[in-house]
């Protein structure tokens, strides 16, 4: 006995079992409001039950929309990108839009070009627009709207969402030098990101501002990593003077100097301060918990959903760099020197 060959559900099938015409269930599919209510829950019951999904390729063809929208970022189990998730989550819902994330895996040399191709590949028809996270390459090849979360140019050429970095980080430099620390190291973050660049900025101001002398062995160039922070850290309390307070430009490299110093038998907060930059939900449950910069990522989220769907309705942004507040939360990683 032959096996029959399974088929995929048709908008002919759904059309047929719910009894209208083909255009009917397109306007339904569509979320036209000419269609009677009671004609619209009987299709979308059928929809249901025959688990049928319209094909995005064609209906870009159609109707040049495809009601969704696309995410580039590096890995989806970062806890920077799984904040940025919760706001756009909460975004596309709001918009009815649906979500198609890449993730480009490991930053290496190629990692550009999969960031190019990527973007390509969603703006071409499968998506409406494309978000993308902390980005490597300088542009990309698409005439679909494009919105950037924490750019890697000071002018970018997307509109952007970034946080207030630099006031940020003066604040947890004028929190770490009123609890008496004059030697304060700095773990920084991606060199060619603006948030990297803005907050080894605000780390010299808040220098300056106490009246402190700008040394450059205490900076250490990191990379958002744990991993990267953790070394960093080594080199820093390996010095013949060692800090006695750490700023880390983001939370995983505050707790990957937070394990240094622990295997190397000192206290926090009572042998070293931290302070991390983030506030990922992470930092309030480490040991010690992390005084850290909240600069609300899941609102990034959000607010890039805003952007997008705006453009893509071609309508017109009030403005191409939205800037994001940050904010002190004081934990239990840091104390007065002693």
């Amino acid at each position: 006995m032959k096996k029959r060959k399974k088929s995929a559900i048709t908008i002919h099938d759904v059309a047929e079992a719910a009894g209208v015409s083909i255009s009917t269930v397109s306007r339904v599919l569509n979320n036209k409001d000419d269609v009677a209510p009671e004609t619209s829950n009987r299709v979308r019951a059928v929809i249901r039950k025959l688990g049928y999904t319209s094909n995005l390729a064609a209906k870009s063809m159609r109707s040049r929309r495809t009601n969704v929208i696309g995410m580039v970022m590096t890995d989806v189990g970062d806890p920077f990108s799984v904040q940025v998730l919760r706001g756009v989550d909460r975004a596309i819902v709001k918009h009815a839009y649906d979500l198609i994330v890449y993730t480009g895996g490991t930053r290496d040399k190629l990692y550009a070009e999969r960031e190019r191709r990527y973007v390509s590949l969603l703006a071409g028809s499968i998506t409406d627009g494309v978000i993308v996270v902390a980005p490597t390459a300088p542009r990309f090849s698409t005439v679909s709207p494009v919105v950037v979360i924490d750019p890697n140019k000071a002018n970018p050429d997307y509109p952007a969402v970034i946080a207030f970095n630099c006031d940020g980080a003066q604040e947890a430099m004028k929190y770490l030098t009123g609890l008496g620390h004059r030697r304060i190291g700095f773990i920084g973050g991606r060199p060619e990101l603006q948030s990297a660049i803005q907050r080894l900025q605000g780390y010299q101001d808040g220098l300056t501002l106490a009246g402190i002398p700008f040394d450059p062995e205490l900076v250490q160039v990191g990379d958002y990593s744990k991993e990267t922070g953790y070394t960093c850290a080594q080199r820093l309390l390996n010095l013949t003077e060692p800090p006695t307070a750490i700023f880390a430009a983001n939370d995983q490299s505050a707790f990957g100097a937070i394990q240094v110093a622990q295997e190397k038998g000192l206290r926090i907060p009572n042998d070293l301060s931290v302070v991390g930059f983030d506030n990922i939900p992470e930092s309030a449950y480490s040991s010690p918990p992390l005084t850290t910069i909240d600069q609300f990522i899941a609102e990034m989220g959000t607010i890039a959903i805003e952007m997008l769907v705006k453009l893509i309705k071609g309508e017109t942004l009030e403005s191409n760099l939205h800037l994001i507040h940050t904010q002190l939360i004081v934990r239990s990683s840091c104390a007065f020197v002693q």
